[in-house]
């Protein structure tokens, strides 16, 4: 009775319980498919993640991934960007800063809201990071 893991087969991890969740899947799901990016992330200890130092492997990374990458990043950008609208819409307040609901959002450079940069990946590990303290 095969009970083991089927090579190949992918495992559902649980929920995070984090509001970019799908988000952060996402990004990892592109970076594992870049064969060098994968190498570092399983040779890498919990300290060069938060450090910072697997963010820089981002410039290595091939076009393709990149370009995914920056997709991902626009399509999370558009995301936050309706939250903040439904939330000026049910508060009808006029004087609600857009820039400073976007800089609640951590886990994304807003203000370079095109393409995916080595600080988005760090800023992304850094807010999964406090979460997880």
């Amino acid at each position: 009775k095969g009970e083991g893991q089927v090579e190949g087969e992918k495992v559902e991890n649980p929920d995070t319980g984090l509001y970019y969740d799908e988000y952060l899947r996402q990004v990892i799901d592109v970076l594992e498919t870049d064969k060098h990016f994968r190498e570092k992330l399983q040779t890498a200890d919990i300290e060069e993640i938060k450090s910072g130092k697997l963010s820089r492997e981002l410039d290595l990374v091939s076009h393709h991934v990149r370009t995914r990458l920056d997709e991902l990043k626009r399509q999370e950008v558009a995301r936050l960007r309706m939250l903040i609208k439904a939330k000026m819409d049910s508060v009808q307040d006029t004087g609600i800063d857009h820039q400073a609901l976007l800089k609640q959002f951590e886990h994304l450079n807003h203000q370079n809201p095109d393409t995916f940069e080595p600080k988005d990946l760090d800023m992304l590990i850094k807010a999964v990071s406090t979460r997880y303290k």
